[in-house]
């Protein structure tokens, strides 16, 4: 297992048709999302919840989405569509992060809603580290009313992503990483 700063540094993300089963038992899913569970939370919150897909839930999920998108999308080819009913199918395993926001006087919405993004990241670092690919995806499917309908969110719930985690079948190509100092600015006022 590579040590914190090794793991962090290493970290990619990884295509979803780059990836292969078999996915994490239960014993690592239940440590994913452990991780995922240990951010930032002000107020004792817990502003965030897991949908976790596997085996033929995928499928069904995908059923939804290309169902949706074949409505939404009159003139949408079979392949479009086909593509929409695969979507979950690459990973064999997919947590959706779900930003779950509670009403409080001293956690606003948006702090709430980086926590829901601090357990996103967590749980990729937590796959990262266990040996898995992660990709941590929208797209869509994230942001439509009646998907989220359709997966059981609250009407003040969003996605905050798809989490897919499989085991990797090849390095990816690391991506150009901005320069600190394009990035960094010291206070001196």
């Amino acid at each position: 297992m590579p040590d914190a700063l090794d793991l962090l540094k290493t970290r990619r993300s990884h295509k979803t048709h780059e990836m292969a089963g078999p996915g994490p038992t239960a014993a690592e899913l239940e440590t994913i999302l452990t991780v995922g569970s240990r951010v930032p939370d002000h107020g004792k919150l817990t502003p965030w919840r897991f949908i976790v897909f596997e085996g033929d839930a995928r499928r069904r999920a995908g059923e939804i989405f290309s169902r949706l998108f074949q409505t939404k999308n009159p003139a949408a080819t079979p392949d479009q569509i086909e593509k929409e009913a695969k979507r979950f199918l690459d990973a064999p395993l997919i947590v959706a992060v779900v930003s779950s926001p509670v009403a409080h006087p001293k956690a606003p919405q948006w702090e709430q809603e980086l926590s829901a993004g601090a357990s996103a990241m967590n749980i990729v670092h937590a796959a990262h580290a266990l040996g898995f690919a992660a990709n941590w995806l929208t797209g869509w499917i994230s942001y439509d009313r009646d998907v989220l309908d359709a997966l059981g969110l609250k009407p003040a719930e969003k996605i905050v992503g798809f989490i897919h985690i499989g085991r990797p079948t090849r390095t990816p190509e690391d991506r150009p990483r901005p320069a600190l100092g394009d990035l960094v600015t010291r206070f001196d006022r």
